[in-house]
């Protein structure tokens, strides 16, 4: 345990200043959705229903595959540790991409996992070719972060295909795609294509980003019927509350509205993109809510010198920052800091 390192939230901000350091989506959660909130809220003295089935019937409509090929939990996050918990044994193997969300290896490391990390490209894409040469007898588990947090770039969907043609049918490729709703490259892959497409697939997705329900804690994976049962059995029970799921419900159900929204966010994204690069950042294209300055030694400097101009945004040591698109006031603060610590240097 002393050796266990802690997950790193980003930090929160001070008064008067904008917090984009933890992808959330800026926009509260729709009238339908907080009236939804409001009448549930008198129940939860009783325990929700431990199989979400309101939710699993309301996900089998919307994605039209039958119920038991969906598993849902605390957040995307918490059913990935449910798949590491249903694939991993003490020892084997578990690849991924680095850097990339930073709870992988943290998971792995819980379950006694052995973890295989495998470098980035220069221009912050997962090296596929790379990742299936690193698979042994011994790896049992894969996972493919598309959007890649924090570095907000996208897997091709050709490259994709020729990966899980490498990868040996008895393990387990997930798909985490907590960013999907923003993608809008052509080229990216659609997870629930691919997942219907190969049995050792599994898709994970959120309510945490597009949705704007993160401090509700709830996500959902799809998968062939015997992965999802496995995902649904490592469940802790209960973890998921009657009001997260009530409110997944009712946003499924205002989804057309919320992806307004989404559209507001990724032509802000645009904004904010197209601004860096007029600064003379070198920034990878993102599919995301989010946007990453690869900076290096300088990391600590720019983040001080963000919260300095009112905002708060990840850093990741020596490394980079990751950066929330969210209310244009805060993007202004944000390239107005940047631009001025460029100048500096």
């Amino acid at each position: 345990m002393a050796g266990l390192p802690a997950y790193k939230a980003g930090q929160p901000a001070p008064p008067g200043s904008y917090k984009i350091s933890s992808n959330e989506n800026p926009f509260p959660p729709l009238a339908s959705v907080r009236k939804v909130l409001e009448d549930a809220a008198g129940g939860v003295n009783r325990y929700p229903d431990p199989a979400s089935s309101a939710l699993l019937h309301a996900l089998s409509a919307r994605f039209e595959r039958p119920a038991d090929c969906f598993a849902v939990g605390t957040g995307s996050v918490g059913i990935l540790q449910q798949a590491m918990q249903s694939v991993l044994d003490a020892g084997e193997e578990v690849v991924f991409a680095w850097r990339s969300f930073e709870a992988y290896p943290i998971i792995a490391q819980i379950v006694g996992a052995t973890q295989v990390r495998v470098p980035l490209r220069p221009d912050e894409t997962h090296d596929l070719p790379a990742m299936a040469a690193a698979v042994t007898e011994r790896t049992r588990l894969v996972i493919v972060c598309t959007p890649n947090n924090p570095t907000s770039t996208s897997v091709r969907r050709e490259e994709l295909d020729e990966f899980l043609e490498a990868v040996p049918r008895d393990v387990l490729v997930v798909l985490d795609e907590a960013y999907r709703e923003f993608v809008r490259d052509p080229d990216a892959p659609d997870g629930l294509r691919v997942q219907a497409e190969h049995p050792n697939v599994a898709v994970l997705r959120t309510f945490s980003k597009a949705y704007g329900l993160a401090g509700l804690r709830v996500g959902f994976a799809v998968a062939h019927s015997e992965v999802a049962e496995a995902l649904r059995k490592t469940a802790v029970p209960f973890g998921v509350s009657s009001l997260a799921e009530d409110a997944a419900v009712a946003s499924l159900a205002a989804e057309a509205e919320l992806l307004e929204r989404v559209e507001v966010l990724v032509a802000e994204r645009a904004r904010v993109l197209g601004a860096l690069r007029a600064q003379g950042w070198q920034v990878a294209r993102s599919e995301a809510n989010f946007v990453w300055l690869r900076t290096g030694e300088h990391t600590a400097e720019v983040a001080a010198a963000c919260a300095a101009a009112g905002v708060v945004v990840r850093p990741f040591d020596g490394e980079g920052v990751r950066v929330t698109v969210a209310e244009p006031a805060a993007s202004d603060r944000f390239l107005a800091a940047v631009a001025a610590f460029a100048r500096t240097r």
